[in-house]
C-alpha cells in the first residue's frame, strides 16, 4: 500500500501551486501521491497542475464535486489511496524531511497523527521570523480552544482509518471548520503528537478565507459546540489568546482602526493573564491596537504582518 496521500484543495492558486508542488517533490520520503482537488478554478491553476502531472506521476488532478475546501478534502480522502493522509494548502511549502519525519512518528503504532512546528512567511520561506511552538504531550481540546499549536492543515497528518471515523470535515462551515474537525478528533480519542521540528512554511497573506473576523467567530462558536459535546468548555484564558489572536488579524487587515482594538480589550476583559501569555505577544498586540488608532494602514500591515 502506498504510504502518504496528500490532499491539496485549489482555487486559483497559479501564483503559488508550482512552489508548493516543487515541495512535495523535493520530500526526501518519496512514497506519496499528491491528490490536487480543483475546486473551479478560472486562472491557470488547472494548466498548472496538468503539466505537473505530465512531469510526475505521484501528482493526480481531480475535480472537486462539491465548492469549498472541506469538501475538497473530504473528497480527496475518499479517493486516497494511501495509508496516511497528509493535507496541504496550495500556497503553503513543505519542507524536505517531512514525510520523513512523519514516516518515523507513525512507526509507533500508537499515535493516531502528528504534526509540526511552522514558520510564517510572505514572499519567501527565507524571510520567516516567526515560528509556531510544538507543546509537550498528547494534543488535546483544551490546546486547540487556546493557541491551537497546529495552526492549519498544512500541518497535519494522520492514519487514514482515523480520517474515516471522525466523518471528515463539516462542509457547512467556511470558518474553523479545521478547528472542529481537529476537536472531533481529539474528542473521539485519537492520540496527536507534536514533533519539535520545522516541517511546515504558512504563507501568511491580508487577503483569504482569514480576512472575516466576524465570521471566524461564528465558526469557533461552533467549533466551542462541539467541544461541548465532550464535556470541554473554553476558559477565561483560551477566550483571552483567541481574541489576542483575532486583534493580531485585524491589525494585518487595517479596514477598521477600532476593530483590533475592540477585540484586544475583549481578551483582556477575559483574562489578562491569558492575554500576556507569552507577554511580549500581548504586550505588542495591545501597543500594535493602540497605535492603530494614529498609524497609517500600510505601517500598520506591515508591523503586523
Amino acid at each position: 500500500m502506498l504510504t502518504f496521500s496528500i490532499i491539496i484543495p485549489c482555487y486559483n492558486a497559479e501564483t503559488t501551486i508550482r512552489q508548493t508542488l516543487e515541495s512535495l517533490c523535493a520530500q526526501t520520503f518519496a512514497d506519496w501521491e499528491a491528490i490536487c482537488v480543483d475546486d473551479d478554478s478560472t486562472d491557470g491553476t488547472v494548466d498548472l497542475l496538468l503539466d505537473a502531472a505530465m512531469g510526475d506521476p505521484r501528482i493526480r488532478v481531480v475535480s472537486n464535486p462539491g465548492k469549498g475546501p472541506s469538501h475538497a478534502r473530504n473528497f480527496g480522502a475518499l479517493v486516497a489511496t494511501g495509508e496516511f493522509l497528509a493535507f496541504c494548502d496550495a500556497d503553503d511549502i513543505w519542507l524536505p524531511t517531512k514525510l520523513a519525519e512523519l514516516a518515523e512518528s507513525f512507526a509507533d503504532r500508537d499515535v493516531d497523527g502528528a504534526y509540526g512546528q511552522i514558520g510564517f512567511f510572505q514572499q519567501d520561506p527565507s524571510d520567516a521570523t516567526v515560528f509556531s511552538t510544538v507543546p509537550d504531550g498528547d494534543l488535546t481540546i483544551e490546546a486547540l480552544l487556546g493557541e491551537n499549536p497546529v495552526c492549519t492543515m498544512s500541518n497535519i497528518a494522520l492514519r487514514r482509518a482515523v480520517f474515516e471515523r471522525t466523518g471528515g470535515f463539516d462542509a457547512t462551515m467556511v470558518h474553523n471548520e479545521d478547528l472542529e474537525w481537529l476537536i472531533r478528533l481529539v474528542g473521539a480519542g485519537a492520540r496527536i503528537i507534536g514533533l519539535p521540528a520545522l516541517q511546515t512554511m504558512y504563507r501568511t497573506s491580508v487577503g483569504g478565507l482569514s480576512t472575516d473576523l466576524d465570521a471566524m467567530l461564528a465558526g469557533r462558536a461552533r467549533a466551542i459546540e462541539t467541544a461541548a459535546r465532550f464535556g470541554i468548555r473554553p476558559t477565561a484564558q483560551s477566550h483571552a489568546i483567541h481574541h489576542r489572536y483575532l486583534a493580531r488579524r485585524a491589525l494585518r487587515l487595517g479596514d477598521a482602526r477600532t476593530l483590533a482594538l475592540r477585540h484586544a480589550v475583549t481578551g483582556l476583559c477575559h483574562s489578562p493573564a491569558g492575554f500576556f501569555k507569552p507577554f511580549r505577544r500581548g504586550a505588542l498586540t495591545i501597543a500594535g491596537a493602540c497605535g492603530a488608532l494614529a498609524l497609517p494602514r500600510a505601517v500598520r500591515q506591515s508591523l503586523f504582518s
